[in-house]
């Protein structure tokens, strides 16, 4: 029987080889830095630090990676084509999912990496979606009383996410994305983002990689990652991650719940010490459950792991052996 095992420590059997943040720099080559720094302020998440420096560390080498595996795509759909003799073939995009915990970076992940790669010289068409506008209505989470659950498995209508990435995979046009507020903390009735026919698309939310129990009937039930060509994870350690989530959610206190449309403005008329303690209870009873029995074991999963320190900045980056 095999024994329980960290599989990020270094050792013969860890299926990932792991590198330093400086380790990983020296794969960018000549990857060219074509991002702003106006540009990374503006496409990193609050109390997010990324900068010009990070993105030459980390997200130059991950973006040339990436290229390599969607040039590899291509190539092998090409000669599928010709195996296949099938001339009208409709080719299917190239899926990263990008999982990890709340306010661990990856929505800065995404938005940098989208914008990374829809500038290489081949100029591909990159869409981004999140899995936020998959939840379940407020409404419906309160009937069944989820709402203290949201951002569970259960809490996501995962037919709608299966049928979503089916249809992207599939090569269909203008398949709808539903979109979520996170001012009024819902799913925006009847309002979609568009996706056509991308080259690549970034798929982004906590429970991703997540996995369930399987029918004994033997029939097919896909999981979200299984349309993923490649998937990332973002990691840290939870007693980070916990303080990273209380100052933004001190932050958010001062600027977004200050909107008297916010859902959560009623915590910006408490004192300091009672909406820090607010925050702490919404990280222990939700958050930290979350993250413990349903985000973190599936982070083994993950062709690339992210690993940041006590900055927020990546230290340590873990690559699945081919």
């Amino acid at each position: 029987m095999w024994e329980s095992m960290d599989q990020l420590s270094p050792s013969k059997y860890s299926p990932y080889r792991l590198f330093s943040a400086q380790q990983w720099a020296e794969f960018r080559a000549d990857t060219p830095l074509t991002l702003t720094y106006d540009e990374v302020k503006r496409l990193r998440s609050l109390g997010d630090p990324i900068d010009l420096d990070e993105v030459r560390r980390i997200y130059l080498s991950l973006s040339r990676l990436l290229s390599a595996h969607v040039e590899a795509s291509q190539l092998l759909f090409r000669q599928r084509q010709q195996f296949l003799k099938m001339d009208d073939a409709v080719k299917t995009p190239f899926i990263i999912g990008i999982a990890g915990s709340v306010a661990v970076g990856k929505s800065t992940t995404a938005r940098v990496l989208k914008e990374l790669l829809a500038r290489w010289p081949s100029s591909p068409k990159v869409d981004l979606v999140t899995t936020d506008g998959f939840l379940y209505p407020n409404a419906v989470l309160r009937a069944q009383n989820l709402m203290e659950r949201k951002g569970f498995p259960d809490s996501y209508d995962v037919g709608a996410v299966l049928r979503f990435l089916s249809s992207i995979k599939a090569g269909m046009s203008e398949v709808r994305a539903p979109v979520y507020s996170h001012l009024t903390y819902d799913v925006v009735p009847g309002e979609y983002t568009i996706i056509d026919r991308p080259d690549i698309l970034i798929f982004e939310g906590i429970n991703v990689l997540q996995v369930r129990d399987l029918p004994e009937d033997g029939k097919m039930v896909p999981f979200v990652s299984d349309f993923f060509d490649f998937s990332i994870y973002i990691d840290a350690d939870t007693a980070q991650i916990r303080k990273w989530y209380a100052d933004r959610f001190m932050r958010l206190r001062e600027t977004a719940f200050r909107n008297p449309q916010s859902f959560f403005h009623r915590y910006s008329q408490l004192s300091e010490e009672a909406a820090l303690s607010i925050a702490e209870g919404l990280w222990n009873n939700i958050n930290l459950k979350n993250l413990k029995e349903n985000i973190l074991p599936t982070r083994p999963r993950a062709d690339l792991i992210l690993r940041k320190g006590t900055d927020h900045l990546v230290e340590e980056v873990a690559l699945r052996k081919i």
